[in-house]
């Protein structure tokens, strides 16, 4: 059996090997084998006796934890396993901390370290206090804001409109011990951008992947650059379609407001701030990709994002302040809500998908038709296929070659020239690849 997430093998004993045994032990746990080789065949120890005694006593003395460590005797020889169990707290080896991840070990350093430790003590990185900041310094305008929409979002009481703004930061959980915390800086500071320097928006209109026509930056605290994020997408780089009903005007854009709002709210709530990129949103003339640094839950795939219907879950304390005010939705229908409207729009559901250490929603023009499509010189199954799969939005090579009768070369071939026109996403190397619309 090959090395998977949770297991290790050995041939031999080396004393470095106590830091897999500490990445392990801060991670979810895991079985080192010493003895056996990559593919797990037993290959033999020598001293298997002299480490059976040995190896609890160094586990203990080194990464102060005890783990079980068991001698196998087989025909093919003797091998040990030691069995270590998910630590509570953070483990080290001599100062360095050591986190399986895959299958592989990686030591945490900056702010990776920074991370792991405060989730190992129950907190995220948004609840941190900072010290030599006050409630004065915070902006009396974004408290106003605040309160009105909460009231209108029926999240909060009307009392609240009375309520000194440290109350309301307590009643929020934005303080600790008299300090601000980090969120209370993102949410309500003039210029969160002096604690966290990454903490702003970019968008750019691309005519093509390399062709950058003009760009914004968007600054001030989250809610501000919620707000005017959107202003700028649906003044200057969305256009909408002009009618009148009697002598009212009407707006109809390309997209549905509230979904990419939503998709902002989002993005801005579940960042990983400890990452050095601003939040990108590109704007093509077919598609919006809203783009945010972070990486998924331990064990979480994008379909178990869209089960759940949620976004990337990592700053509680800023995702419940979004939610009193009505910026995200209850229960994790976010996603739902961002499918129902694109739906009504008559656009195809938005793209959801981790890459580039982020994660990315892409709305898309449905510009797909039978006329436009054998423009590009397509063939009849190609044509067919994006028609057929443009539904559900993906398609994998199984799929397609048992679709269309075609090898699995024949249908990789048919699908990479699609990608090639820019009209597909590949994600995966085998045949279950999956082809995503773009």
């Amino acid at each position: 059996m090959p090395e998977q997430q949770n297991t290790e093998y050995k041939s031999i004993w080396k004393d470095e090997y106590l830091k897999w045994i500490c990445g392990f032990a801060n991670a979810q746990g895991g079985r080192i084998f010493i003895g056996k080789d990559d593919s797990g065949a037993v290959v033999g120890l020598k001293n298997s006796k002299k480490l059976l005694e040995d190896l609890p006593n160094k586990i203990t003395t080194i990464l102060g934890i005890i783990c079980d460590v068991n001698l196998h005797v087989t025909a093919d020889g003797d091998f040990i396993e030691i069995v270590v169990e998910p630590q509570p707290n953070p483990v080290n080896y001599k100062g360095e901390y050591h986190y399986r991840s895959g299958s592989t070990k990686q030591e945490l350093k900056g702010a990776a370290l920074d991370k792991f430790l405060l989730g190992k003590q129950g907190r995220h990185w948004d609840s941190v206090p900072v010290p030599h900041v006050t409630v004065a310094d915070l902006k009396p305008e974004t408290f106003d804001y605040f309160r009105k929409r909460g009231v209108k979002s029926k999240r909060l009481e009307d009392d609240v409109l009375n309520d000194t703004n440290e109350l309301l930061l307590n009643n929020l959980k934005l303080t600790d011990n008299g300090y601000l915390k980090r969120a209370a800086l993102l949410l309500f500071h003039p210029d969160p951008e002096r604690f966290v320097t990454n903490a702003y928006i970019k968008i750019g209109y691309f005519e093509s992947d390399s062709d950058l026509r003009f760009q914004d930056e968007v600054h001030g605290n989250l809610f501000e650059q919620v707000e005017k994020t959107m202003e700028l997408l649906f003044t200057k780089y969305i256009k909408a379609m002009i009618s009148y009903e009697d002598i009212y005007r009407l707006e109809t854009y390309e997209y549905p407001k509230e979904a990419v709002r939503e998709a902002i709210h989002n993005a801005v709530a579940h960042k990983d701030y400890t990452g050095a990129t601003p939040i990108q949103i590109s704007v093509y003339k077919d598609k919006i990709m809203i783009w945010n640094y972070g990486q998924l839950p331990e064990n979480w795939t994008i379909e178990t994002l869209q089960k759940k219907h949620s976004s990337v879950p990592y700053n509680p304390d800023i995702s419940n302040a979004f939610f009193r005010i009505g910026y995200i939705e209850a229960w994790g229908r976010g996603i739902r809500k961002m499918n129902e409207q694109c739906a009504a729009a008559g656009l195809p559901n938005p793209l959801y998908y981790y890459e580039s250490s982020g994660f990315w929603v892409v709305f898309r023009k449905d510009m797909i038709s039978e006329e436009s499509l054998k423009k590009l010189g397509l063939n009849d199954r190609q044509v067919e296929a994006l028609l057929f799969f443009k539904e559900t939005g993906e398609i994998t090579t199984s799929e397609y070659a048992k679709k269309y009768n075609v090898t699995d070369r024949t249908a990789r071939t048919d699908l990479n020239e699609l990608i090639d026109l820019k009209l597909l996403m590949k994600k995966g190397g085998t045949n279950q690849s999956k082809y995503f619309y773009v």
